[in-house]
């Protein structure tokens, strides 16, 4: 039996928590994934996976190997790095994820840590909050750039470097005669932004949840003519249709080409929401998450957040 193949199939059935697309993931057939498990079983002489008609988890004795089968992958990866590294060049791959509404952001950093470090591969998703810190825990994620406020419980594994505070746009069509690119106006209050029909994230969001508090605080509930979970679904709804949007200025500064399109900053609340980079506290950080964290204290990285993340177009 190969045990660190068989330790990857594990962490992957618990990812995908379906046979089929685990053994998909891993590049294998079904049965090959299947006969591994079943001999990890063996090799460990415990019951690891609950089986019954579909995937029904993992046993008490199957947690535990999960967690060992983690932080054995996390290991291997961090030693592969350390063989075919060195700290002015760093390689390998480096797992990140974003809330949606920073998108924009990770991917500057990731472009610019790439344009630094040639063998680096980053890899850039975007995930709601709570995936963002389970998988940092299951060490799934390298990095991550997420809502500062959300760390207060977790505060005793995760580790955190402050980086921008959203500021929060109404973007809608342009009325008028058209500029050559998108166009910044005069301030619009909260309940004004109210009265306006809105293409909404969904509700499981966290940036929906702070829209959507704001605008109660102003006497305007949240009632979104249209709800998609894609950012690029809400700028393309606004430029096609009748809708409005409330979106961060990272989200408004990429779209500054858009000729159509007009961003007003709200105003009464003039909320700041604070982003940060988020990772799991760990003594010895791989090759390419240390020089990750060169990148967040080097100039070149101010300059850029100050670029696309501060007051656009004020």
């Amino acid at each position: 039996m190969n045990l660190l193949a068989a330790m990857r199939y594990l962490v992957a059935l618990d990812k995908h928590r379906h046979f089929a697309r685990a053994a998909q993931a891993c590049n294998i057939t079904q049965p090959a994934l299947s006969n591994a498990l079943r001999a990890l079983e063996d090799e460990f002489g415990v019951a690891i996976i609950k089986r019954a008609r579909t995937y029904g988890g993992l046993t008490r004795e199957g947690e535990a190997v999960l967690d060992t089968a983690q932080r054995m992958l996390r290991e291997v990866d961090r030693l592969t790095q350390e063989l075919e590294s060195t700290t002015e060049s760093p390689r390998g791959p480096l797992r990140m994820a974003a809330v949606p509404t920073a998108i924009p952001l990770l991917i500057v950093f990731a472009a610019m840590l790439r344009r630094r470090h040639p063998g680096l591969v980053p890899t850039v998703l975007a995930m709601s909050s709570p995936e963002i810190e389970a998988q940092l825990e299951d060490v799934s994620l390298d990095l991550a750039l997420g809502y500062m406020e959300r760390l207060t419980a977790k505060a005793g594994r995760l580790r955190s470097w402050p980086q921008a505070r959203e500021r929060y746009y109404f973007l809608c069509r342009q009325s008028g005669k058209r500029s050559k690119s998108l166009r910044y106006a005069s301030p619009m209050t909260w309940a004004e932004a109210g009265t306006h029909p809105l293409c909404q994230l969904t509700p499981e969001m966290h940036n929906r949840a702070i829209i959507d508090a704001t605008l109660a605080s102003v006497g305007k509930p949240s009632a979104p003519a249209i709800e998609t979970n894609s950012l690029l679904a809400v700028t393309l709804a606004v430029s096609v249709g009748d809708v409005c949007a409330i979106l961060p200025g990272d989200m408004v500064a990429a779209v500054r080409g858009n000729a159509e399109l007009e961003a007003r900053p709200l105003v009464k609340p003039d909320i700041r929401i604070p982003l940060g980079f988020i990772a799991l506290i760990d003594d010895r950080p791989s090759r390419a998450l240390q020089a990750a964290l060169r990148l967040m204290a080097a100039p070149e990285w101010a300059a850029a957040l100050e670029k696309h993340a501060g007051e656009a177009g004020f």
